[in-house]
């Protein structure tokens, strides 16, 4: 009878350890945030297939300035070469790779749409005026795609970087998940310029 209830309480005590250890609330937050990783790389890659558009209706303004289209075209091959996946984002090399392509795709699209000002007809244009508005309807989605996925790694670390969730995560491997930043936090501090309007 006493080996029975001493079972009985070491099965308890090790139920009560192992709910309280976090292991359920990592497989969680490690689905979430692969799940927001996942979003963030559809959000680039529709962008990459726009861009294909972009590219061949700017094409057809004869005087366009071709370095800027060359340096779009060139960013965008760069961007999509480049990739991350849920695994990998562990390392941080590769997801900083990541990051800076898709940086220079941005500031690329940015400088194709200042030169696009120079150009009425191209701007006239109706099927470019409906991809700069995917482009920009685009460019909010990984916004806020990047956005949910900074917020699922926060709470992730969060879980790897508390005690007593902190042991289970050294136990089981779970190592705090890298995050996206801003290269030039100058940058912030200044209303960003939008190039999208007519």
């Amino acid at each position: 009878m006493k080996s029975w209830f001493f079972k009985w309480g070491l099965a308890l005590a090790a139920a009560l350890a192992l709910s309280g250890c976090g292991y359920n609330d990592f497989q969680r937050l490690d689905e979430a945030a692969k799940a927001a990783w996942n979003e963030v790389t559809n959000q680039y890659q529709r962008r990459a297939d726009l861009i294909d558009n972009l590219v061949a209706t700017v094409k057809g303004e004869a005087n366009f300035e071709q370095e800027t289209l060359t340096k779009v075209i060139e960013a965008r091959a760069k961007a999509t070469s480049v990739q991350v996946t849920p695994e990998t984002l562990g390392n941080p090399q590769a997801f900083q790779q990541y990051q800076a392509v898709q940086g220079e795709l941005s500031s690329a699209l940015s400088r194709l749409m200042v030169t696009v000002e120079r150009y009425p007809d191209l701007k006239a244009n109706k099927g470019f005026a409906d991809l700069r508005v995917a482009l920009e309807g685009t460019e909010n989605r990984i916004a806020v795609a990047r956005g949910r996925y900074i917020q699922a790694v926060q709470e992730y670390n969060v879980k790897a970087r508390e005690f007593p969730t902190n042991i289970t995560a050294k136990v089981f491997g779970y190592a705090p998940k890298e995050s996206f930043s801003v290269a030039d936090e100058a940058a912030i501090s200044r209303p960003p310029k939008v190039g999208f309007g007519p």
